[in-house]
């Protein structure tokens, strides 16, 4: 049942052969919300420009803490880096950077890089990446929304790509749009966040939600909507 239930939400959200016809995707993004604030790391609104691969794990953020430097996420590597390419900063054990952090641990640019880099990714690929080599989709017990049947996908990720947690929910709306993502963030002590997406665009024949609002969850995944923890606001989305 969940091959036929992925199946459907990838032809919802454009198609997987049209998808496949890309290679990279660009989008200007501002963020903000009160997990930054915890961390240290209060968000400025300026928009950033994101590039990400399709195929395979790999994000840019410019300008990433300042005019003339970006940042260079993979899971096996993160940098800022000037744009001439030359590195400012950069760490090879990117899993091993939040060993033993908490919600509250404070971060350095670094930190922020992978987080912008693995979180974005993962954004601007949904619902196309769960059908990548080593996602694993089962189909979960749907959610009832305000009269909808939201249909739901529990994915476990593989462990070359990172993600907010090993394992992560999708749910769906009766048009097979994603409508909401529930996940732990492991890179902040395993909180449980509640994250909607709203109002829809098709750029290139790809839909993608263009209003993120991420939450905390209590013990029954229920969304603790204040503070909102993360917004992330996305114009100007392009395939190429």
């Amino acid at each position: 049942m969940s091959g036929e239930l992925l199946a459907e939400v990838l032809t919802a959200h454009g198609g997987l052969d049209r998808w496949r016809g890309y290679r990279e995707a660009t989008a200007t993004v501002t963020s903000g919300g009160e997990f930054f604030v915890l961390k240290g790391m209060p968000q400025d609104p300026a928009p950033r420009r994101m590039r990400v691969a399709l195929h395979e794990q790999w994000a840019s953020a410019h300008p990433f803490g300042a005019p003339d430097q970006r940042s260079d996420f993979t899971v096996g590597r993160v940098a800022i880096e000037k744009l001439t390419g030359q590195v400012v900063a950069e760490n090879s054990d990117v899993r091993g950077m939040f060993t033993g952090h908490g919600l509250d641990t404070p971060w350095g640019p670094l930190h922020r890089a992978v987080f912008n880099g693995y979180a974005m990714w993962t954004y601007l690929t949904t619902p196309f990446l769960l059908a990548m080599p080593g996602f694993v989709t089962t189909e979960t017990e749907p959610l009832e929304v305000d009269g909808e049947t939201w249909r739901g996908l529990e994915v476990r990720f593989p462990p070359e790509v990172m993600g907010h947690s090993e394992t992560q929910e999708f749910y769906f709306g009766p048009d097979l749009l994603l409508r909401r993502h529930d996940y732990r963030v492991d890179v902040a002590g395993g909180f449980r966040g509640v994250h909607y997406v709203y109002d829809y665009v098709e750029s290139g024949g790809i839909k993608l939600p263009t209003r993120r609002r991420a939450y905390q969850a209590d013990e029954r995944n229920r969304p603790i909507f204040d503070p909102v923890m993360v917004s992330i606001d996305i114009l100007d989305i392009a395939f190429t």
